[in-house]
């Protein structure tokens, strides 16, 4: 990826946003849904089957909780 000037975010997503593609599919019936809001024993879980510490986590799931 550095040879083409691609690097990654603290958070993984693809720099610049120019380098992302993607494959998109649709179908009449699909729709959006949101997971809700997760319990701080959630996030403790998560990070640890992530090995992670707490407060990265919470980071990246600040509109989760």
């Amino acid at each position: 990826m550095k040879q083409i000037g691609i690097r990654l975010t603290e958070s993984g997503a693809m720099k610049p946003h120019a380098s992302v593609s993607g494959l998109m599919m649709a179908h009449p019936k699909a729709r959006y849904f949101s997971i809700g809001k997760i319990g701080e024993d959630q996030l403790r879980d998560y990070a640890r089957r992530r090995g992670l510490p707490i407060e990265v986590c919470r980071k990246f799931l600040a509109a989760n909780l």
